[in-house]
């Protein structure tokens, strides 16, 4: 096995996340062996709470390093782009946050780069992974669900005036969006992760929680490919913090509510939808036992989040094989974005997929 040695970009509490609970718990398959960031003092202290031993205050000084395979980026979000770029173009491997990048341009860009290069971009969703979600997939796509109907996502989170105390946040020009592209970000991934892509987009976003740039809260009906109809409510001005999902199809319902309060200065964990076990309510008593089996045939992982995506990243990488989440997961997840936003614009449904040829194909936010 090939052990991958990991430059972390950025060493906020994103990349406290993907070095705990990640990279350091991957030891035979990842070194980690750098911190980057442009406090020196931020560096420092990130590498001697990891046990890190480099440091760096030059991205440039680590993409000449011959000895770095992986580039974590974990930088505000206006940066992902160029950063991926930049790391593309010297070989280094790129595990990318998200939002991914700031326009369905600049990803197309990547997916046309990453053609002609010898390294390899996995985007960020680790909410995907865990025994619950993997459960529930095997079932709809061996059919056993049967067709789908009507499918409720709800993000109700929690952020005061303290979390955008961070100069970047609440900013178009640098967080790129509010709870669109940050917090529910992930749970519309699992959506259309279950369901496949949508095919129109119907939304309204707004600012009312707090006085920042961006919008905290959103709702959007989506009319999915496979002819079901989707509900999309997002804020980030709910007293009790949870994430809810119900996917109801003909033959069962799928249910889960990970109400709670955040922990501490995770503001994620309000919401893990992929580990725990989800309600299942089936049409009958025999589609009940026939889906439960099927759920029971499916080994439990041994690890979850963001441990479980960096595994699939290195056995992709060793095998040549799909990453776990791929660029048209990350444009998908942006077209999503962009279509809500165009909608809430217009006053009218926007029909996917969205190309080079639309109002906000370079961009979803306002233009400078």
């Amino acid at each position: 096995m090939t052990r991958l040695r990991v430059a972390i970009i950025g060493c906020g509490w994103v990349a406290d996340s993907h070095a705990e609970n990640g990279f350091l718990a991957l030891p035979e398959q990842f070194d980690l062996a750098v911190a980057c960031d442009l406090d020196v003092d931020k560096a420092s202290s990130f590498a001697k709470r990891h046990g890190v031993a480099g440091t760096a205050t030059s991205y440039e000084a680590v993409l000449a390093r011959p000895d770095i395979d992986v580039v974590s980026i974990c930088t505000p979000p206006s940066l992902h782009f160029p950063m991926t770029m930049a790391a593309m173009d010297a070989g280094k491997h790129v595990i990318c946050e998200k939002p991914f990048v700031a326009s369905l341009d600049y990803v197309d860009q990547i997916i046309a780069r990453q053609r002609d290069s010898r390294a390899r971009v996995m985007p960020i969703f680790q909410y995907r992974f865990g025994t619950g979600i993997k459960r529930v997939k095997h079932v709809i796509d061996q059919g056993l669900a049967g067709r789908g109907y009507v499918h409720t996502i709800e993000t109700a989170w929690l952020r005061e005036q303290d979390y955008y105390q961070v100069a970047w946040r609440g900013k178009f020009a640098t967080e790129l969006g509010g709870v669109l592209v940050t917090q529910s970000i992930h749970m519309h991934d699992i959506m259309m992760y279950l369901l496949g892509p949508a095919s129109a987009v119907a939304g309204f976003k707004a600012t009312r929680v707090n006085p920042i740039e961006v919008e905290d809260c959103a709702v959007a009906s989506l009319l999915m490919q496979d002819g079901s109809l989707v509900s999309l409510t997002a804020t980030l001005g709910s007293a009790r913090q949870i994430t809810r999902m119900r996917f109801c199809f003909e033959n069962v319902t799928f249910e889960i509510d990970t109400g709670r309060q955040s922990d501490g200065d995770d503001p994620g964990s309000a919401g893990r939808p992929g580990d725990p076990e989800w309600l299942m309510i089936p049409k009958t008593p025999e589609i009940g036992a026939s889906i439960q089996a099927a759920m029971d045939s499916v080994e439990p992982d041994t690890a979850a989040r963001f441990a479980r995506q960096f595994i699939l990243f290195h056995k992709a990488l060793q095998t040549g094989t799909p990453f776990p989440v791929t660029l048209e997961d990350a444009r998908r997840s942006l077209e999503l974005i962009t279509a809500i936003f165009h909608s809430s614009e217009t006053g009218t449904a926007e029909r996917l997929p969205i190309g080079p040829g639309h109002p906000k194909y370079q961009g979803w936010g306002p233009r400078s």
